[in-house]
């Protein structure tokens, strides 16, 4: 039998190849770091959180081992564990509900905007005694409605940590995602905006006292080398990872920039496609910065064929809404308990935007999608 014919890939999806063509500048900065032998907590992961406080606008930031881990030990610092309760958006990835759970809360999740991030209108009804903190999600790079979260922070005396691993610059009202809650965590993860070279994170706040608590949790709870003042975790930032951290930090604003021109070309692209590409509603508070680039589309399943079979790598982000999931089965949630989420799910693709794509390519996803739809 012949074998079957793999399409050219003519747009890809991962833009690492491209980021790091050239490493040899990180590659010097790690082979002073091999000479000196300095792995742990080295100066360069000092150098990295001093910058990364001043791109977000904080008085911290702490670096940790993932953005998982920002999120877990954001909530740690508040005290919040067994016994306790934890609200978060049903869309989000799995870290989100991971990091509540390995702090020893439950999560109870809440639906969502058409624009992504957990619904206002929702939260009080999903309060409770044991409620302790608030977690909004500043998905896909869109920023959660922060006027309407704070105040049922505030009318409830509840904390709130804001996971904006998917929201480095984002802003919703001219305010920057991370600087809102008590604390909140980012993702370094490979494909975020900014990145390294595996997992890492960064927890940042403007409270002194979480500070100090923060950098206790993530060494041990080591006061120093011999003397430990609270039980902790090995959550540290590797100093290798700061190195490449510290060669991307500077371009940020950059690769934000061109992650909203590429979306802006997508956007205009598909104006005409009423009824088979809805766009998300684009609000005018609110600076998105695509991590993801995702739409909803009519025949989402065929369309995401027919692009593969056309060599473009699009994607479709949590196919399986949260609550469905085997392993959150102890939730207690059905099927139809959030409506938004669950047709997100069905509806929705994500294009690539990363900033190393060429207006061409850009422009050949829309010539195919718009070909899609003339052939339904």
């Amino acid at each position: 039998m012949p074998s079957e014919t793999v399409p050219q890939k003519k747009v890809r999806y991962s833009y690492l190849p491209q980021q790091f063509a050239d490493p040899e500048p990180v590659f010097e900065e790690i082979r002073r770091l091999i000479q000196s032998g300095n792995y742990t907590l080295g100066a360069q992961v000092a150098q990295f959180e001093q910058a990364f406080a001043r791109v977000i606008g904080v008085k911290h930031a702490i670096g940790v081992a993932s953005g998982t881990d920002s999120l877990m030990l954001g909530l740690k610092a508040l005290g919040i564990g067994h016994g306790d309760e934890v609200i978060t958006a049903a869309n989000t990835f799995i870290a989100t509900v991971g990091a509540i759970n390995a702090a020893g809360a439950r999560p109870v999740l809440v639906d969502v905007t058409p624009y992504f991030t957990i619904d206002p209108e929702r939260i009080e009804a999903a309060i409770t005694p044991h409620t302790k903190a608030i977690m909004p999600v500043h998905i896909t790079g869109e920023a959660c409605d922060m006027d309407r979260i704070e105040a049922i922070a505030k009318k409830h005396h509840l904390p709130i940590v804001e996971d904006a691993c998917q929201s480095i610059l984002c802003e919703f009202n001219g305010q920057k995602a991370g600087t809102f809650g008590a604390a909140a965590g980012f993702s370094l993860h490979p494909l975020k905006n900014l990145n390294v070279w595996g997992d890492a994170g960064v927890v940042v706040t403007n409270r002194d006292d979480l500070n100090e608590t923060l950098r206790l949790l993530r060494n041990h709870g080591l006061k120093n080398r011999d003397e430990i003042e609270i039980l902790g975790y090995n959550s540290r930032l590797d100093t290798l990872q700061a190195i490449v951290g510290n060669s991307l930090v500077g371009q940020v604003g950059d690769i934000t920039a061109r992650r909203i021109q590429n979306a802006a070309r997508y956007d205009a692209g598909f104006k005409n496609l009423s009824g088979q590409i809805t766009l998300p509603p684009r609000r005018a508070n609110v600076k998105r910065v695509y991590h993801l680039y995702m739409v909803q589309a009519y025949r989402r399943d065929a369309l995401l064929r027919f692009l593969e079979e056309n060599g473009i790598e699009a994607k479709v982000h949590y196919p399986i809404p949260l609550p469905w999931q085997r392993g959150l089965r102890h939730l207690g949630y059905k099927p139809g308990d959030f409506p938004e989420t669950e047709r997100q799910a069905r509806e929705f693709i994500t294009f690539p935007v990363d900033q190393h794509l060429r207006p061409d390519e850009i422009d050949y996803v829309i010539e195919k999608v718009h070909e899609f739809y003339k052939s339904v």
